[in-house]
């Protein structure tokens, strides 16, 4: 039987990394938690997005590549206040969030051809939510065909874009 080699490089860091943010640790605003990559990155100087994969920021929300994707161009978009609860947000915030959800969706179409999103919250750690603290939406660009043999018989997903170039593509000006 002849095997398709598929090359994901950067999932090595993935394999070897304890799940926890590797960043340089910043002080955080009033409120944020320092053990929060999102509140780190909401802290720090905007000269380092590339490396915290910060492609936006508006007055309320921010917006950050997931550095262990579903997919390529997997965005989460958070409020930059560390808050766990949707009640806990202000109605500017709410709104904001949702102006962001919607222009990143059409950014990621635009830019990466997606043909189709999976858009969505996980509330508490028991519905999934890796980051429970501080609450974040996920936009997942999908494609037809993006879920291939191997995530049916090998139970692994292989994401043909390196996080470099989903920074590049997806950045703000």
């Amino acid at each position: 039987m002849n095997n398709d080699v598929l090359w994901a490089p950067w999932r090595m860091a993935y394999i070897k990394s304890d799940k926890k943010d590797d960043a340089r640790k910043v002080a955080v605003r009033d409120g944020g938690d320092p053990n929060c990559f999102i509140c780190q990155g909401v802290a720090d100087s905007p000269k380092y997005d590339r490396e915290r994969l910060i492609v936006g920021r508006t007055e309320t929300t921010i917006a950050i590549l997931n550095r262990f994707p579903y997919n390529n161009g997997h965005l989460l978009v958070a409020p930059k206040r560390h808050v766990a609860r949707m009640e806990a947000l202000t109605e500017e915030e709410r709104a904001e969030i949702m102006r962001e959800l919607t222009r990143w969706v059409g950014v990621i179409e635009k830019k990466m051809g997606a043909e189709g999103f999976n858009v969505g919250i996980n509330l508490g750690r028991v519905a999934g939510a890796g980051l429970p603290g501080h609450m974040h939406w996920h936009i997942v660009p999908r494609w037809n065909g993006d879920a291939s043999f191997i995530t049916t018989i090998g139970s692994a997903k292989a994401i043909p874009q390196a996080l470099e170039a989903a920074w590049e593509e997806l950045r703000e000006s």
